[in-house]
């Protein structure tokens, strides 16, 4: 093959080569076109996309039955498996006290999975492993359908090794299936403005509805790009474009809001607590913690739960530059936004419907727009979330790229021949920059930052004197130098996701340069365990006893790992329950759980702390229901003094933690009640004489009975 991609002539030609079809054109032809592609593919295309395919697998999935996921959903999805009643919400503990702060999709899909499955790492990994693998192949698809196989090559090898996609998907955060619905959103929107019917648009606004029931208001930011490219390139009359849209947004509103909907009519008394909400609604979780607050952060009236925390860096254009998401995310942006705006220009003549311009469109508003919103968000932000904005930068990347790459080949000197290496030379210049940030930090960077370096100014060079020379194989080669250029940086982070740990609960790729606490197992930091606390806590590999959907009984296996220099000093096998207001400052450890669970005495829940990490630790070690009274942050209005007495009065709960210093805030009030009314629980109760000097010392452990209501 002299070049990367030939004119549509030869590449015809080339495919006429290929052996037809058998005659009796049944299951063995379907099967043969399952591996080898359709009739009019190159030979080499479809077993490339298995081979994308399989890396794209090993990577999400390698030494799975170690991976540490979010034991803030792990504990969700293990409570939903014990209580149908906390599947449907989405809640925390099987007691259904308090929900999560998202929306229950994911939740649904991992929950069925072990259900089925049992409960353990793989099984809740298994569906992430194929949204990731899933959504690789539909971009190849997309792209392939509208740019050929070099196009749909490339930009499936760009989604396959974007580094927080690895991470992420190494994880059980809801974030894989977000994207992935948001994908087949954008295929039924593509199929739409091919064929102008009103079908294939109302099942885009389906997945985007199923999206936003996974991670609300971040499944609208691409909806700008689908109302603009269904408006401009469909191939039907104005006014049936409005209508259309018009439908379409109907069944977005009624797929996004049924859920919310029954959980907000069902009475406060009869099902959970909204967690993150500010006065017990999912509407207030819609626009306050998760909607407004996540872009305006706490200095919005309608977004205060907010909070400002950023575990990205600060708000601004050059967000995703900076040290803690440049190697998550920038590898290709530079690349991708020349491609882009070349693209555009190439296609600028072609007629209104034109179906190539329409998809750069698409994926290039994806882009931008996930670009933006990420980059100005000023609320919490976390680095895994721009893994959204990944399908938008590999679609551009291979769709534009080839663009470029044949008017480059094709066109005069003088328009084109520095807009292609131009673009090539930005992201390797920019790979080498992201690569001498971690110089030190271990042999597969340095390899990597001298691959770049040498395969750019290759590719280059190359282009340049193939173009002016007509040297079509040269120009070829140098295609292929370029990709291994623009590549060898993200790979080089995602090997490294896939192989080490990391955090759990906010998971990135390649080594710590920040606060964004991944990088190999750093940890650390708000949104991680709380300060020394063994964080990490995860499902076992195997299905632990009990954990079938018809089963009770034993609690989930558990192991932790140490992600925190702070735990130092603790305990081990301790956790600590949680920090400020109640509970802040105890430590929960195996002895004390043991303690509880025989004394239990028929309540519902094992123990009340005050925030949902605790919480989920404490879940998935014993098995049994436990109430986190602050939510996430220990700032919910989730419990109250009155539900307290109510809980304590009925029998369903016993034993509470609050901090030695009485609590803040509502939470005061609570902390002060129990301290007078209840028993305290000293450590030598549950501890071996052994195990601690100060065994008899207050553990901030209270046990409350019904005599102890007034």
């Amino acid at each position: 093959m002299t070049t990367l991609a030939p004119p549509p002539g030869q590449e015809s030609a080339r495919r006429s080569h290929r052996a037809g079809p058998p005659a009796d054109g049944g299951l063995n032809s379907r099967a043969r076109r399952l591996f080898t592609g359709p009739e009019d593919d190159p030979r080499w295309a479809r077993p490339a996309l298995w081979g994308i395919l399989l890396l794209a697998t090993a990577l999400y999935a390698w030494n799975l039955t170690s991976i540490t996921g979010n034991t803030f959903y792990d504990a969700a999805v293990y409570s939903g498996t014990k209580s149908w009643k906390a599947f449907f919400f989405g809640a925390l503990d099987s007691g259904s006290f308090i929900t999560v702060d998202k929306p229950p999709f994911a939740l649904w899909v991992m929950g069925l999975s072990a259900r089925v499955f049992g409960y353990g790492t793989w099984q809740l990994m298994l569906p992430m492993v194929a949204a990731g693998t899933g959504s690789v192949a539909l971009l190849y698809r997309q792209v392939k359908r509208d740019f050929g196989a070099v196009a749909g090559t490339i930009s499936a090898v760009v989604l396959t090794l974007t580094p927080i996609t690895v991470a992420i998907t190494r994880d059980t955060n809801p974030d894989p299936i977000l994207v992935l619905l948001m994908m087949l959103g954008a295929a039924a929107l593509m199929k739409a403005v091919r064929n102008g019917k009103l079908m294939p648009l109302v099942w885009s606004a389906v997945a985007i509805g199923f999206a936003f029931n996974t991670k609300m208001m971040q499944a609208y930011v691409v909806l700008p790009a689908f109302f603009l490219v269904y408006l401009w390139a469909t191939n039907v009359s104005l006014g049936r474009r409005i209508r259309n849209l018009a439908v379409a947004t109907v069944a977005l509103v009624v797929s996004s809001a049924w859920w919310m909907v029954i959980v907000d009519l069902i009475p406060a008394s009869s099902r959970p607590y909204i967690g993150g909400s500010t006065d017990n609604t999912v509407w207030d979780l819609v626009i306050g913690y998760n909607g407004f607050g996540r872009i305006f952060g706490a200095s919005s009236s309608v977004g205060s739960q907010g909070n400002g925390a950023s575990f990205g860096g600060s708000s601004g254009l050059y967000r995703m530059f900076n040290e803690i998401m440049g190697g998550q995310i920038s590898w290709l942006i530079p690349f991708a936004a020349i491609a882009l705006i070349g693209g555009l220009v190439l296609r600028g003549r072609a007629p209104r419907t034109d179906a190539k311009r329409a998809a750069l469109m698409l994926w290039g508003g994806w882009f931008v727009l996930h670009f933006l919103t990420f980059s100005l968000a000023e609320g919490t932000f976390h680095p895994y979330y721009v893994t959204a904005m990944a399908p938008g930068i590999a679609a551009v990347a291979g769709a534009g790229g080839v663009l470029l790459y044949r008017a480059f080949r094709e066109g005069s000197a003088a328009k084109w021949a520095w807009v292609l290496p131009a673009a090539i030379a930005a992201s390797s210049v920019w790979a080498v920059v992201l690569l001498q940030r971690v110089s030190g930090s271990g042999t597969v960077y340095t390899v990597a930052e001298i691959v770049v370096a040498v395969a750019g100014v290759a590719s280059v060079l190359g282009l340049l004197m193939g173009r002016f020379t007509k040297r079509h194989r040269l120009m070829g080669f140098a295609a292929l130098a370029a990709v291994v250029a623009l590549l060898a940086g993200p790979a080089a982070y995602s090997v490294s996701a896939a192989t080490s740990s990391t955090n759990g609960t906010n998971p990135t790729a390649g080594p710590s340069t920040g606060g964004g606490m991944g990088g190999g197992g750093g940890g650390g930091g708000m949104g991680g365990a709380p300060s020394g606390t063994k964080s990490g806590t995860k499902p076992s590999g195997s299905a632990p006893s009990g954990t079938r959907p018809s089963g009770s009984g034993s609690a989930p296996s558990s192991t932790s790992n140490s992600s925190t220099s702070s735990e130092s000093g603790s305990e081990s096998g301790t956790q600590q329950a949680g920090g400020g207001g109640m509970g802040g400052g105890t430590q929960v450890s195996s002895e004390m759980i043991a303690y509880l669970k025989k004394h239990q005495d028929g309540a519902t829940w094992l123990l009340a702390v005050s925030t949902d990490q605790t919480a989920s630790s404490i879940i998935l070690e014993s098995g049994q229901p436990v109430i986190s009274m602050g939510g996430w942050s220990g700032s919910d209005n989730a419990m109250t003094l009155a539900k307290l007495k109510s809980l304590v009065k009925s029998g369903k709960l016993h034993y509470i933690i609050v901090s030695s210093d009485g609590g803040q805030g509502t939470n005061s009030a609570i902390a002060t009640w129990v301290k007078a009314h209840g028993t305290a629980v000293k450590s030598s109760a549950y501890r071996s004489s052994s195990s601690s000097s100060s065994s008899s010392t207050s553990s901030g452990l209270y046990r409350l009975d019904a005599s102890d209501v007034s």
